[in-house]
């Protein structure tokens, strides 16, 4: 059988982040992004989750290195979990691979982890494949496409982008180079798909800075607080710029916030004017209306800075009535509620919330996307990165643009699609999934576990205590019960004392049978007391006999 090219996302398709793309040919894999999403609401206790490598793990052999395209934690957030297990280069830009090198710093694996930076214009060789960095634009500073040479074809994938033609550091993105490698012929495209809803095109980045230079004019009598993406740097440097001018101090609040600008700043990203930065602990040596505070919890994350503000939990910050609080971000879809909670909660405390015009987006609208398709020209339109309507909507503007359903190719994580002369299609599929992260344990959560946990979030727990003989198998003591999370004991006295009773005249017939089986009587003790709950509550704790033996 003669090698062929296939493309395999292990995740990053009908849903957002946990990016991660597997272009193999022959016995040489590459793997593009390497990324996090954060719990859905019933992972209960999940701190967050990553793409199931198993696929790369039985193929280690062949992964030649991995390809990040920025430095957002839906593309980064996963290397120091994967890198335990798989021992591959990365290639990045110098200020992703600056905040990669942070993770792995933070865990000691610095010195385990091969790194290159790579300029735009440069290629890396891999086995059969070359690997081109293309300068785009994206609400993090040096975001790259990558044009990607096999044998069978040349492959576009444009990582998270926008056109912006009027960037706030660094140029424009290289449409010229897209239209070149356009003109040589492009077999497929892998266009970003986060906004394929939007008609029209992004706004620049720029005018964010314009809207600041307002609000700052028009509120020059109180102090300022703006909430933002930590890795939005051109943000917090339009921030700067603004502060500067009017002749205010900085605070930046968060720790992932702190990081990040320090990176940025320590790499040339950031231009910070000289005595603009100032510590938490110095906000008391100026007045409020000559201070601004960068936060994070733009989402309304119950741990990040401003939430704790808001709750009047932040040890050093308090929020004072006249506050002018800014979120510079839209709420990711599902974190409405919780930045809904946080902004009531600031009005409570007599602040004014400003959310409207101060946010652009780092993703393209339709008509950028029709732009990168009209230079990049592709035979095949593969759209990436989002949930199934997004799919559906760059499935939309493509067909639109004349194409048809034999070349427009909606995958889902895990599919393999296998390039055979002029034809793609759907071959078979690889082991793809969610692996949870609790705490230190990765992946020691699934779906049972998470069962476990709704189980005992919706109904509690009762324990039953219970103490045997091992000569004779009487009951020497007990059987106790001890509850949580199911009733309040206090108020349901006659319960308890009902539920006890069940409990004794289980136990009474059980040794009366001569049952000396444990996990029977478990069971026979786990039943009697289910059925009793269910009929006097309507309810199902989780019910755990413990027996002990003397």
């Amino acid at each position: 059988m003669k090698n062929k090219l296939r493309i395999i996302p292990l995740g990053g398709l009908e849903q957002i982040g946990m990016n991660m793309t597997v272009f193999e040919f022959g016995d040489s894999i590459i793997v593009v992004d390497c990324g996090l999403a954060f719990p859905e609401s019933d992972m209960l206790g999940v701190d967050l989750v990553i793409p199931d490598i198993t696929y790369l793990l039985e193929n280690e052999d062949k992964v030649k290195g991995i390809f990040i395209t920025h430095g957002h934690e839906d593309h980064i957030g996963a290397i120091p979990y994967v890198l335990s297990e798989l021992s591959v280069p990365i290639y990045a830009t110098r200020l992703t691979m600056g905040i990669i090198e942070h993770k792995l710093a933070e865990r000691a694996m610095m010195s385990k982890v091969r790194r290159k930076v790579v300029k735009y214009g440069q290629s890396i060789n891999l086995g059969p494949f070359r690997v081109e960095f293309i300068k785009t634009n994206h609400s993090i500073q040096d975001a790259a496409a990558f044009a990607i040479y096999t044998p069978a074809g040349t492959i576009v994938h444009t990582g998270d982008f926008k056109v912006d033609y009027t960037p706030v550091f660094g140029d424009a993105i290289d449409l010229q180079h897209f239209a070149e490698i356009g003109k040589k012929g492009v077999l497929a495209l892998l266009c970003d798909s986060t906004n394929a809803e939007r008609p029209g095109f992004t706004e620049s980045e720029k005018t964010v800075g314009v809207a600041f230079n307002n609000i700052f004019a028009e509120n020059q009598e109180t102090r300022i607080i703006i909430a933002t993406f930590a890795s939005n740097v051109d943000r917090v440097q339009q921030i700067i710029n603004t502060a500067y001018k009017y002749g205010r101090k900085v605070v930046v609040e968060g720790r992932s916030m702190v990081n990040i600008i320090n990176t940025a700043s320590d790499l040339g990203y950031l231009n910070v004017p000289e005595n603009t930065l100032i510590s938490i602990d110095e906000l008391k040596n100026y007045p409020d209306n000559k201070t601004v505070i960068i936060t994070t919890g733009s989402q309304g994350e119950s741990m990040a800075a401003l939430s704790r503000m808001a709750s009047g939990n932040h040890r050093k910050i308090s929020i004072k009535p006249n506050d002018m609080i800014i979120f510079s971000s839209h709420p990711i879809p599902g974190n409405e509620k919780d930045v809904g909670k946080v902004m009531n909660d600031l009005y409570r405390k007599g602040a004014n919330v400003i959310f409207q015009d101060v946010h652009v987006s780092g993703h393209a609208c339709q008509e950028e996307i029709k732009l990168i398709y009209s230079l990049v020209k592709p035979k095949f339109s593969i759209p990436v990165h989002g949930e199934f309507k997004h799919l559906k909507a760059q499935e939309q503007i493509a067909r639109s643009l004349g194409y048809d359903s034999e070349h427009i190719k909606i995958l889902s994580s895990g599919d393999i699609l296998e390039f055979d002369n002029d034809k793609a299609k759907v071959v078979g599929k690889v082991q793809t999934g969610a692996v949870m992260v609790d705490g230190l344990g990765v992946g020691d959560v699934g779906n049972i576990v998470l069962r476990d946990r709704q189980h005992l979030a919706e109904d509690g727990i009762i324990i039953i205590v219970l103490t045997i003989e091992s000569a004779s198998g009487a009951t020497v003591a007990g059987p106790d019960i001890v509850s949580r999370g199911f009733v309040y004991v206090r108020g349901a006295e006659d319960l308890m004392d009902s539920a006890k009773e069940v409990l004794m005249e289980e136990m009474s017939d059980l040794e009366d049978a001569g049952v000396r089986d444990w996990s029977r009587i478990k069971n026979e003790l786990k039943s009697a007391l289910s059925d009793f709950v269910w009929k006097e509550t309507q309810r199902r704790p989780m019910i755990l006999p413990i027996i002990m033996e003397v």
